[in-house]
């Protein structure tokens, strides 16, 4: 068995097509086909069902395919530790963030690390959905809540809090809230209900039953920007909104209390690049823990 071939099944396996997966190892998808093929005639069965809009696997595939992520395991396993003959860290690292942290806080940030280590390269992914660590959609990733399901190493980054704000002019022009009640009078601006892909997202059920945002953003940056400009009342990251004199903190006995947590596959644990991205980022969050709390 060529553990190559076993390579380039895991990534057809994950991806569900050949033609992405091709595209993702840099190589022709009829090669890519070929090798596949090659694998089957040495297991002497058949691991994929191929259709023109994509591959599933047989009942003898998704046996295989967990035998190859054990493979997979001890062979990046073998390949870090005989990689620490070198101390040098390098390498790409891809990191996975919801899009408040990972623009407002990684961003700035992260380029300490590429300074430390020339030879580390790290691609920062902040977008508002969750990533899938075993079909390596990141290396590492920063989620809400700890995943209960995988062959995952979490570990608790911080908690952080939240709170009701709106911008000067928006008081100003529509006087300020005195209890929960009165917020039902405000133009809100809440999270795309239908986009919501977690349940620690769903801030506004903690605050009144029926927020009913007259404005709905898919996104914490997106919903920073326009409490911001005015549009309405929002339930903003207290270490984001802080940023912004402008943004008024109202009835801030109102707060909602949240984690992050770091999380990457356990095939990863002896990976000098990836144990150094980790410990790098809980160093960040030691370091300024204050504003998140």
């Amino acid at each position: 068995m060529n553990w190559d071939d076993v390579r380039m099944f895991l990534a057809v396996a994950r991806s569900g097509q050949i033609l992405s997966a091709s595209k993702r190892l840099g190589l022709n998808h009829a090669t890519l086909s070929r090798r596949v093929t090659a694998l089957e005639e040495s297991l002497k069965t058949r691991l994929l069902i191929r259709r023109t809009n994509g591959c599933d696997l047989t009942a003898e595939g998704e046996i295989f395919l967990h035998a190859a992520e054990r493979m997979e395991t001890e062979m990046l396993a073998a390949q870090a530790q005989i990689g620490r003959i070198d101390t040098a860290v390098a390498g790409t690292v891809r990191v996975g963030a919801p899009d408040g942290f990972g623009v407002s806080f990684l961003a700035p940030r992260l380029g300490r690390l590429t300074a430390r280590f020339p030879e580390l390269r790290i691609q920062l992914v902040p977008v508002p959905r969750s990533f899938s660590l075993s079909q390596r959609e990141a290396d590492i990733a920063i989620t809400l809540e700890r995943p209960e399901q995988g062959r995952l190493i979490s570990s608790k980054l911080t908690d952080y809090t939240l709170g009701l704000y709106a911008s000067q002019d928006y008081l100003t022009s529509h006087g300020t809230p005195e209890t929960i009640e009165d917020l039902k009078s405000h133009r809100r601006i809440g999270y795309v209900e239908d986009l919501i892909f977690t349940a620690s997202l769903n801030f506004t059920g903690e605050i009144m039953r029926s927020w009913d945002a007259a404005f709905e953003i898919s996104s914490a940056t997106g919903q920073t920007e326009a409490v911001r400009s005015s549009a309405g009342i929002g339930i903003l990251h207290n270490y984001i909104a802080r940023q912004y004199p402008e943004l008024i903190r109202i009835l801030p006995e109102t707060t909602i209390r949240r984690g992050y947590w770091t999380t990457y596959h356990e095939s990863a644990r002896e990976l000098v690049r990836v144990r150094t991205v980790v410990d790098f980022l809980q160093e960040l969050v030691t370091e300024e823990h204050h504003i998140f709390l």
